[in-house]
């Protein structure tokens, strides 16, 4: 059996996530992102890392371009986190989607930010059939979101 699939991040990856987070917890959103914050499964502390917040037919979701990753881990184990622009934070819960409910989504989702996560996804894109973007589902967990009040 193999590994589930898990692109890791360049040290220049790693650095720009780390300036895009930081504008995002001071007010500053590019493109819609948003500084997620989820309790890590093994620390018990909150662990940040810049998002993509992706709208659907109303309904907020969480997809990680880079398949398999300790966010992605820990958020299946916590159950939620935050999301935080500047002052404005909002918790919220998140339940995982199965792999056929992902194809609109990932479409979507493509179509939106394909210019920053296109390389990710292994010749996918928002032109893909959508055989090819099922095919990939299995490699990209996708959270519906849902901010408590």
């Amino acid at each position: 059996m193999s590994s589930p699939y898990y692109l890791k991040g360049s040290a220049l990856n790693v650095r720009l996530n780390s300036v895009i987070g930081w504008l995002a917890r001071h007010g500053l959103s590019l493109a819609g992102t948003a500084e997620m914050s989820v309790r890590g499964r093994k620390s018990g502390r909150m662990q940040r890392i810049p998002v993509n917040p992706h709208t659907y037919e109303g309904t907020q979701y969480l997809v990680s371009a880079r398949g398999h990753s300790q966010w992605v881990r820990n958020m299946r184990a916590a159950g939620g986190g935050e999301l935080r622009v500047g002052r404005k934070v909002r918790e919220f819960a998140a339940v995982e989607l199965p792999d056929e409910e992902k194809l609109l989504i990932l479409r979507t989702y493509l179509e939106k930010w394909g210019w920053e996560v296109n390389q990710y996804f292994n010749g996918v894109t928002a032109k893909s059939s959508d055989e090819e973007i099922a095919a990939a589902a299995q490699d990209h967990p996708v959270f519906r979101i849902t901010v408590k009040k």
